[in-house]
């Protein structure tokens, strides 16, 4: 078995990687089963250059908020601000303290100085201005998107001014209540104001598409673009705190699905200016749907991964990241039964799985789900082997 299981592994390499696929896919996506351990950054940042520099992938898409992610952009693209500033507010989640999140952004920036601009390298945030606790007010999105539109567009078209906007947002602590994750009665996402502005966003988001022939000669269309991510934005907010309002048996099972529809929408937009490599937690990126219990009820909804995969077939390709130890929160050698004890027997520190070989390998073996005593990794479910195009395996994750 053990001979059988060596035979699927590879050097985690750009052209080992690419060796799994049929084809080089439009998104490229590299999970992580626990957040903040910066040894598997250093990875991705690794891969991220080879892909750059063998494959001609030009975009990073990250799991952060995606109005952030501008900031980023504009740096690394153009040299805006400075890098402290774009790590203290280009960045959600608390990711901006990463010191390889940090080299990330310091590389693209000097990859890109003297760059044309189609050879610069991206950066996007993929997910939604969202919070464990919260969401964000839609302030920023739709008076952006308003601000983008009425300095292009006949006054005459318009739903509403940027006053009636203002009135109906309120102030900002309004929507970021923290108390309204646990309490639906403390959100206002299904007010008079909130349900009015949600009509307001759909017709300015119908207005931009409507203007589209002339907004993209106007302005450009990278301007534009931009004005669909504040579209999206706005409306999956609007949405996400009626939701965040609701009483319905089915309210968190909602507001996690509106997330990844978000991060989804993103997604295919990155998609659209060419191949990216995409990088997040294994339970958005996977092609089955997602569970997890909050609040003791379990939840199931589709990954934006699935949502991506349903939309690009083949372009879109995943690589589940597992781990063997994080001993400092923990998590120490796997059950030798489990696929990451398996793994972990063999003598590489880490190294790329063909996902379907290892499958082959198995045969009617069926591996021990692997139980985590941290909340903060998730281990690998063997019943989704079949599902990745690739397995990343690291041996030991080390403090970093």
């Amino acid at each position: 078995m053990a001979t059988d299981i060596k035979e699927t592994t590879h050097a985690v390499e750009a052209a080992s990687v690419m060796k799994l696929l049929s084809a080089r896919p439009r998104l490229l996506a590299l999970g992580e089963p626990t957040h903040g351990e910066d040894p598997l950054l250093d990875l991705r940042n690794e891969l991220f250059r080879q892909l750059v520099e063998q494959e001609g992938y030009r975009t990073i898409a990250l799991e952060s908020d995606c109005m952030r992610g501008l900031v980023v952009d504009d740096y690394v693209t153009s040299g805006t601000g400075t890098l402290d500033e774009v790590m203290e507010h280009g960045f959600s989640h608390g990711w901006g303290s990463s010191a390889a999140n940090r080299e990330l952004v310091r590389w693209m920036r000097a990859y890109n100085d003297g760059r044309p601009a189609p050879e610069r390298l991206r950066f996007a945030g993929f997910d939604g201005p969202l919070e464990i606790t919260g969401a964000a007010s839609p302030r920023q999105a739709l008076t952006a998107l308003h601000g983008y539109l009425s300095a292009r567009v006949d006054a005459d078209l318009f739903p509403c001014t940027a006053e009636t906007l203002d009135r109906l947002l309120g102030a900002d602590d309004r929507w970021t209540n923290t108390a309204a994750m646990m309490d639906p009665a403390r959100s206002v996402g299904k007010s008079a104001e909130a349900n009015e502005l949600r009509l307001l966003a759909d017709d300015l988001v119908s207005l931009l598409d409507e203007q589209t022939p002339h907004l993209i000669t106007a302005t450009s269309r990278e301007d534009w673009n931009r004005a669909r991510l504040y579209g999206r934005t706005a409306t999956g907010l609007l949405r996400y705190h009626s939701w965040m309002a609701d009483t319905a048996p089915s309210r968190m099972t909602r507001l996690v699905g509106v997330r990844d529809q978000m991060m989804a929408d993103n997604l295919l937009a990155v998609a659209e200016r060419g191949p990216a490599l995409v990088h997040a937690h294994n339970g958005h990126l996977q092609r089955e749907k997602s569970t997890m219990r909050m609040g003791g009820r379990p939840l199931e909804w589709w990954s934006a991964g699935a949502l991506v995969s349903a939309h690009l077939g083949e372009e879109y390709a995943f690589l589940a990241t597992a781990l063997g130890t994080i001993r400092h929160q923990g998590v120490d050698t796997p059950a030798p039964d489990s696929v990451e004890g398996l793994l972990y027997a063999l003598p590489e520190d880490r190294y790329v799985v063909d996902a379907a070989r290892l499958a082959t390998a198995l045969g009617d073996t069926r591996p021990a789900p692997r139980v985590s005593p941290w909340f903060g990794y998730a281990p690998l479910d063997p019943a989704h082997l079949a599902g990745f195009d690739g397995l990343v395996f690291v041996k030991d994750v080390p403090q970093s």
